[in-house]
């Protein structure tokens, strides 16, 4: 057998590796949208699918997930506690579950992410289309960001900051983000995470988000998570999460000149997003911020101390004259 042959056969035999994998990525990602259909409706803004949830009544509560999440991490079981006294709008964020990604990114080698700034821009016209004024932005880790850059930049009564990335912050972000936010690990490791992660692996990676608290009881059926595992939303998450940083530096420098009032959440065991690096901070920049520290409580407090979260919420309408 010739040299070329060799590696003629060998480059035959990746591809329908390769073709496999995909061909297994897609049946699963076609499973999980069967088993997790949208829930809201949908607003187009310039070309660009935005997925909402819409109820209740009162003045407007805006809700914004954090990564690798979907508008059923708030639908699980928080909005029905507001919805008496709010109208509530929850949003996936761009490549998130059944929202699109925006015009120019998407692309399975590109290694770019919306920034916080230009998802809070077609968030904030998705909302306005459905007749949203002036909300309180409710945020939750790295829609803390999302939400920060609808308030230094669109109209917004009030912010609610929980658990929310939005100071610059030392070191990397670990290997899955350094390889599935690369131009080659989004292209061609996304699709065999996609095609081969198992129960055990989701289950582990939502018990270490929820830490030292678990998951409530069914959560991990309800909120979606083979839809964080298509291909294209692992590349939309990592990447949008790989390229945060330098938009949050940014972002801070205008932090000081903030006018709205800011409820900030933050549990003071969250070893995802830290309270001394990311809360205890922006409470100093910001001229009109309290901060709540939870005692003994990691990344989800909406989940695991909802009543904080609420009364974080009437207070910023209240501070905002909306109660």
């Amino acid at each position: 057998m010739s040299v070329k042959f060799a590696l003629g056969l060998l480059v035959l035999i990746l591809a329908g590796c390769a073709a496999a994998v995909d061909r297994r990525a897609d049946v699963r990602g076609s499973r999980a949208e069967d088993r997790w259909p949208p829930i809201g409706q949908f607003v187009e803004v310039d070309g660009t699918r935005v997925h909402a949830v819409v109820t209740g009544s009162g003045p407007d509560l805006v809700l914004i997930h954090g990564a690798s999440g979907n508008v059923r991490d708030w639908t699980f079981d928080f909005v029905d506690r507001v919805k008496d006294r709010y109208r509530v709008i929850v949003l996936d964020r761009p490549g998130h579950g059944y929202t699109d990604r925006m015009d120019g990114y998407g692309g399975a080698f590109q290694r770019e992410g919306e920034s916080p700034a230009e998802q809070a821009r077609l968030l904030s016209r998705a909302a306005a289309e459905l007749g949203v004024e002036r909300p309180v932005v409710v945020g939750h880790s790295y829609g803390g960001a999302v939400a920060m850059a609808w308030g230094l930049d669109h109209p917004a009564a009030a912010l609610v900051v929980v658990s929310g990335a939005t100071m610059p912050w030392p070191g990397d972000l670990g290997a899955q983000y350094t390889v599935l936010g690369s131009a080659l690990g989004g292209a061609l490791v996304a699709p065999v995470v996609a095609a081969t992660a198992g129960t055990d692996r989701v289950q582990g990676v939502l018990a270490s988000i929820f830490e030292p608290q678990s998951p409530p009881e069914g959560y991990v059926d309800y909120v979606g998570p083979g839809l964080t595992l298509r291909p294209a939303s692992l590349r939309a998450n990592a990447r949008q999460v790989n390229t945060l940083r330098p938009h949050v530096v940014t972002m801070s420098e205008r932090y000081p000149g903030f006018a709205l009032p800011v409820e900030l959440v933050h549990g003071d065991t969250d070893e995802i997003v830290p309270l001394d690096v990311h809360s205890q901070p922006l409470s100093q920049r910001l001229p009109d911020a309290r901060l709540t520290v939870l005692e003994g409580v990691g990344h989800m407090p909406h989940h695991v101390a909802p009543d904080a979260v609420e009364d974080a919420i009437d207070r910023a309408a209240a501070r905002a004259g909306l109660r």
